[in-house]
């Protein structure tokens, strides 16, 4: 079995994920389906875990949370969730958690303290085989491509979960900060929904994919955009851009920051940037139920996916380009 391991995290540069290709496939614990990976999408996490931006959880550790896989095998109990041997099933980010903190039990299990995740506390998607608990699995909906799918199962759960933060009203006005994988399918759920979005991002490329999707306006990562704001999401990984964000709000605003890492943020102003019941959030993974909201959504709302393949040996590759924003929307690596 091929797969790729966080030798040494470090800059892309230096190539600390490397390819083995005498790991043996492996098994499925009790409740665990065994996946055939067909697609992995190509996460800003996943490049954070091999930087070392995050810090390590399991030493060599394949990265890879955006899996759209075929059912090889069942482990022992793994039989309730509804998979069967040959289905379609996708692992995400949100791996394990202990259901019995308090904020499980309050419907809150992202923020679970003993919570595991997808290619950073156990071996994920940059493989030709992995494992996922099937209570954490994922049913996919029709009309996508494995590559497509990909992508919904991080960048599209997040955006999400992102909007919900947000709290964006409806026929607000949004703002997205960093147009990436994430951002373009977060884009296309808010204009689904009567909003209108305009994207302050770096790259014409990404620039011409959201005027593309319909977005009311583009400009500079840094710039004002045309009118106040209601509501905005920070993609991009840049502590930097918390302030013209915050500024852009109209009063009552939400600015959502949508990653795991961000740069330091320069000091705000109270009354420029908070002052009037603005609101500064963070995100904090996703719920299995805001997943399958979201994978409900995309299956009565055809997204228009933009990913670009890229074969399992190219990983390294793979996320030089995602750092070095050479192409648009997201990537994928497929076996």
């Amino acid at each position: 079995m091929r797969a790729w391991h966080v030798e040494a995290p470090g800059p892309v540069s230096g190539h600390p994920l490397r390819l083995h290709t005498s790991d043996d496939v492996p098994r499925p614990g009790p409740g665990e389906l065994l996946l055939r990976v067909l697609a992995c999408g190509v996460c800003r996490t996943d490049l954070h875990v091999t930087e070392g931006d995050l810090p390590p959880h399991r030493p060599g550790v394949t990265p890879g949370h955006e899996v759209v896989g075929e059912v090889a095998a069942l482990g022992d109990g793994a039989d309730g969730d509804g998979f069967a041997v040959g289905d379609r099933a996708g692992a995400a980010w949100l791996r394990w958690t202990d259901q019995e903190c308090r904020f499980c039990t309050r419907g809150a299990e992202n923020l679970c303290p003993r919570s595991l995740y997808t290619g950073w506390d156990a071996d994920g998607g940059y493989a030709e085989y992995m494992t996922v608990p099937a209570a954490y699995a994922h049913h996919l909906p029709s009309g996508y491509s494995d590559p497509e799918l990909a992508p919904l199962l991080c960048a599209g759960i997040i955006g999400y979960h992102a909007l919900q933060r947000a709290e964006l009203p409806p026929g607000g006005r949004l703002g997205i900060y960093g147009f990436g994988g994430s951002a373009h399918l977060a884009a296309q759920v808010a204009l689904a929904q009567g909003a209108t979005v305009h994207v302050l991002t770096r790259g014409e490329q990404a620039r011409r994919l959201a005027l593309e999707l319909g977005v009311a306006s583009v400009g500079e990562a840094a710039d004002m955009p045309p009118e106040p704001l209601d509501a905005a999401i920070l993609f991009a990984p840049v502590g930097d851009l918390v302030l013209p964000a915050m500024a852009a709000l109209d009063r009552g605003g939400t600015l959502a920051i949508a990653g795991i890492y961000l740069t330091d943020i320069p000091p705000l102003n109270y009354q420029r940037h908070l002052f009037q019941e603005r609101q500064l959030r963070s995100v904090t993974s996703n719920t299995r139920s805001d997943a399958r909201e979201f994978l409900s959504f995309a299956a009565a709302h055809k997204l228009a996916v933009t990913v670009h393949p890229y074969p399992l040996d190219a990983a390294d590759r793979a996320l030089a380009d995602l750092k070095a924003g050479r192409f648009d929307g997201a990537a994928a690596l497929t076996p």
